[in-house]
C-alpha cells in the first residue's frame, strides 16, 4: 500500500482520501484474494460442507463469477473524484481555460421569469446581495412556499446579511442557518428560523485524529441532513468564503446534490480555494468540470451576478475582466 501513503506522512494525519482508500482496499483485497487464489485440488461442489474427524471444518466455495460481481460492485459504488472535462485547447492554457469558464458562469442555461422576492411576505429591499431563487410556476418551489412546506439551508458566517433567510422564514419556510460563530448550539428565532453552531464542510471530523477534535462542530451536509431527518432541501444557499468548491464536490460525489431543489452559491475565484491545488490552468479546469457535473445532473443556471464591488481579480491577477466574486443560481429541473 505504499502508493496510498505519502512519503514521511504518519498514519494519524493522512488526508481523508488516503484514509478512504485504505478502507476500501481493506474490503476489496480479501475479495480479490479469494477470487484469484488457487482452489484446492480435491474436487468439491459449490457451497459444499466438508466435516473431518479432526474437527469441524466448513469450506464454502463461492463461484468466481459471484465474487467478481461483488468486487466490481464495491469498486463502482465508490466515487473518489469528479470527471475532468477535456482541456479547452490542444495544450493546457490559462487564457483558454479562463475564457471558457468565465463564459460558462456568465451565460444562463434556462430562463426564469419570476425571481422577484417582493411577493414573499416580509421581504425587504435592504438585502445586500442578489440571492435569486426561481419562483416560476413550472418548478415546485413557489408551490411549496405557498403550502408552507419548503425548507432552506443557509451556510455562512455571522457577519453575513440575513435578510433573505428572514424573508423565507416569514413566508412560512423552515429555515436552518449554519453558523459556527454563534454562542449556543441551537437557537430558534420565531416559528420557522433556526441557527445552528455548525460549519458545513466536505468531510466529517475523525475523532481518532487529534487535529480533528478542534473541528467537532464541522460536518458534511449529508451527515447533517441524516441527523436532522431531512431527506430533501428546497434551497441551499452558500457563502462560505472559498470553501464552496470542495463542498460542491462532496455534494456531487455523494449524490447529496440530487436531494436539493435549487442552489444559490457565491463563488470566489481570486484564489483556488481551500484544498484546491495545481497550476492556474488546472484549477480553472477543475472549477469548470465541477459546474459541468451539475449540468449533467440536470441543474440549469438561471441567474448569474458579477459583483463589481469586490476586487476585479482572477487567480491573483487583474485579468480577463473578471470579478473575484460571482453569485450563481441553479434550479434542479428534475426536482419534484
Amino acid at each position: 500500500t505504499h502508493f496510498l501513503i505519502p512519503p514521511g506522512q504518519p498514519w494519524g494525519v493522512l488526508p481523508e482520501f488516503h484514509i478512504q482508500s485504505c478502507i476500501i482496499w481493506a474490503v476489496v483485497a480479501p475479495l480479490l484474494l479469494l477470487l484469484f487464489v488457487q482452489q484446492p485440488q480435491r474436487p468439491a461442489p459449490s457451497h459444499s460442507r466438508d466435516f473431518h474427524d479432526t474437527g469441524e471444518k466448513i469450506q464454502i466455495m463461492m463461484p468466481q463469477s459471484g465474487l467478481c460481481f461483488l468486487v466490481c460492485f464495491v469498486l463502482q459504488t465508490v466515487r473518489w473524484h469528479i470527471e475532468l472535462q477535456p482541456w479547452a485547447s490542444p495544450t493546457p492554457s490559462l487564457n483558454y481555460e479562463a475564457s471558457r469558464f468565465l463564459k460558462y458562469i456568465s451565460t444562463t442555461q434556462i430562463s426564469c421569469e419570476h425571481m422577484n422576492l417582493n411577493s414573499l411576505k416580509g421581504y425587504s429591499e435592504t438585502a445586500k446581495k442578489p440571492w435569486s431563487i426561481c419562483l416560476d410556476e413550472r418548478f415546485s418551489l413557489i408551490h411549496r412556499i405557498r403550502n408552507k412546506q419548503c425548507r432552506l439551508y443557509s451556510l455562512g458566517l455571522g457577519n453575513d446579511d440575513n435578510q433573505f433567510e428572514l424573508s423565507m422564514a416569514n413566508s412560512g419556510c423552515e429555515v436552518h442557518r449554519f453558523d459556527p460563530s454563534i454562542k449556543s448550539a441551537h437557537i430558534q428565532e420565531g416559528r420557522h428560523l433556526w441557527y445552528h453552531r455548525l460549519s458545513i464542510d466536505w468531510r466529517d471530523p475523525n475523532p481518532a485524529i487529534a487535529a480533528h477534535k478542534l473541528h467537532s462542530n464541522t460536518k458534511k451536509l449529508g451527515t447533517v441532513m441524516n441527523e436532522f431527518g431531512h431527506q430533501k432541501i428546497d434551497v441551499l444557499k452558500a457563502d462560505v468564503e472559498s470553501a464552496e468548491w470542495k463542498i460542491l464536490e462532496n455534494l456531487i460525489l455523494e449524490d447529496v446534490v440530487e436531494q436539493i431543489g435549487q442552489l444559490v452559491f457565491e463563488v470566489h475565484i481570486h484564489w483556488p480555494g481551500f484544498e484546491v491545488s495545481g497550476n492556474d490552468s488546472t484549477v480553472v479546469r477543475y472549477w469548470y468540470s465541477l459546474l459541468r457535473e451539475l449540468e449533467l445532473k440536470d441543474f440549469k443556471l438561471f441567474h448569474t451576478y458579477k459583483d463589481l464591488s469586490k476586487p476585479q481579480v482572477f487567480l491573483k491577477k487583474e485579468a480577463f475582466n473578471a470579478s473575484s466574486c460571482y453569485t450563481l443560481s441553479w434550479v434542479n429541473t428534475r426536482w419534484k
